[in-house]
This record gives structure tokens, C-alpha cells and sequence, in this order.
């Protein structure tokens, strides 16, 4: 099949970003379990350690080297540059995990065009795995072995299905903890796997949704690119495509407007 050129055009950027996910594990991977860790408090009491800040330095420096005029959002030292074409990148997503000695935190990268997230690539180096997509490129995943392509799941009932909610405390502070828990009655099994691990399983057909409050763009930027391009649905809990709704509702697909219904729907 002939390449387009709009398809050529996005894997000169997957290329990049996969390349920018290599110079990110080279800061994060070496800090991960390290005695010696910096760890201070955000103003929004978050936690940020010198991993965090080193890897988002070492991904703009190459960005700011190869797409000089890409804007850049990033969670440690917020936006420059012009936003019709925007890298979004969140050094270390689940940074609690990590200053905990939790294996489960991954550096996500993304390019956005205007505001739709269109290139993903997710990291997570201290499990050895890797995910990413573009448009007309597929979604792939790695271990050790060959990549492999990845697909959501065929699911297509609420009571077969699995899920993660991410927090209690989320669901909780937006008001909508009777929504949590008559959804969990409603699904096969829930769980709340947490962070972007939870997306990553999603767009490998393990789980049928993923659902959390509270996001910025960064935090989910990377893993809506991929879930789209593995065939799934991503939006904010009003059913709208934007990344900047403070919410985020993935799934397969078949069962979207099913977990709309429901998660818009008091207890």
C-alpha cells in the first residue's frame, strides 16, 4: 500500500518521539529506587523529583534542537512556543509511584495538531515495555521480543466488562462517587490500575475503559493518541474530543456511548 503523505509527515514525528522516549529512560531509569532522590512540593502539593525535572529538560532540548518552531507543553516547566503544532509531554506520569520504589510510572510524549493528539508514545523503562501510534501507522507495543500490533477488545456488553476508575478520591472530589459505585455494579470487574498503565492495557484489549478526574493534558495527551489509533474511543465525560476538559473517559469503542450514559447518570 502507498504511503501517504500525510503519513510519511507523522513518522518523521514518531520517529522523533520515539527517540525522545529513548533520551527520557536514559534521565529516568538511573534515578528510579536511588537513595540519594530529590523530592520537594509542587504549589499544588504534588511531588516533583530531580527526575522528573532532568527528563523534561533532556526531551526539550531535543525538541527545541530538531522542532524549533513546535510549541511545547510539559508538566514541570509549562508552555512555550506556538500550539498548532504542540509536544506534550509528562516526564514521569505517576511520580508517586516512583519516588515510592513503584515500578508502575512511564514518561508519555505526544504531539498534538490543533489540540487533537495525533502522535503518542508512552515508556515505562522499569518494566522494559513500550507503547506508540500515529495516524495510518497503527499501535504497537514492545517487550524485549519484536514489536507487536495492538488492538481494544470486541466487548460489547457493560456486564463483561473490565475497568479502571484510577481513584476513589478523584471520583470522590468531583462529586460523582455514586456514579463510581453504580458503575462497578454494573461492570464485570473493576480495578483502579491508576496512571497511564491503566490506558496502555486498554489499547491492548485487557481492559474496556479507563476513567479519571482531575487530568491537565499531559497526563493523557499520549495515551488518547494511542487508544485511538488502536481502535478505541477517548474523550472528556461530556463525549467532547478535547484534552483540556479536566477529565477522561477511554474505552473500546463498542462500548462508549454505553459508559457515557452511565457515568452521566447519578447512582
Amino acid at each position: 500500500m502507498t504511503e501517504t503523505r500525510a503519513e510519511a509527515e507523522f513518522q518523521s514525528d514518531l520517529d522523533l518521539a520515539l527517540r525522545l522516549a529513548d533520551a527520557a529512560d536514559a534521565q529516568s531509569l538511573p534515578r528510579f529506587d536511588a537513595a540519594d532522590l530529590s523530592v520537594s512540593l509542587k504549589a499544588d502539593h504534588s511531588h516533583v523529583t530531580d527526575a522528573d525535572l532532568a527528563t523534561e529538560r533532556a526531551i526539550r532540548d531535543m525538541l527545541q534542537s530538531e522542532r524549533p518552531e513546535d510549541g511545547i507543553l510539559g508538566e514541570e516547566f509549562g508552555t512555550t512556543g506556538d500550539a498548532q503544532r504542540q509536544w506534550i509531554i509528562d516526564p514521569i506520569d505517576g511520580t508517586a509511584n516512583f519516588l515510592r520504589g513503584v515500578p508502575l510510572w512511564g514518561t508519555m510524549i505526544s504531539l498534538a495538531v490543533d489540540g487533537v493528539a495525533r502522535v503518542g508514545v508512552v515508556s515505562m523503562p522499569a518494566l522494559g515495555r513500550r507503547w506508540w501510534a500515529a495516524p495510518g501507522l497503527g499501535a504497537w507495543a514492545s517487550t524485549d521480543a519484536e514489536p507487536r500490533a495492538i488492538r481494544v477488545s470486541d466487548v460489547s456488553s457493560l456486564d463483561d466488562a473490565s475497568i479502571s476508575f484510577q481513584s476513589i478520591a478523584q471520583w470522590d472530589e468531583a462529586g460523582h462517587l455514586d456514579r463510581l459505585v453504580a458503575l462497578s455494579r454494573r461492570v464485570w470487574r473493576d480495578r483502579a490500575y491508576g496512571d497511564v498503565f491503566a490506558y496502555m492495557m486498554l489499547a491492548e484489549g485487557r481492559l474496556d475503559m479507563v476513567a479519571e478526574f482531575g487530568v491537565k493534558e499531559y497526563d493523557i495527551a499520549a495515551a488518547f493518541a494511542i487508544v485511538a489509533e488502536a481502535g478505541g474511543t477517548a474523550t472528556a465525560f461530556d463525549g467532547s474530543p478535547t484534552l483540556s476538559a479536566r477529565s477522561a473517559l477511554a474505552t473500546n469503542g463498542v462500548l462508549h456511548t454505553a459508559f457515557l450514559e452511565q457515568v452521566q447518570t447519578a447512582g
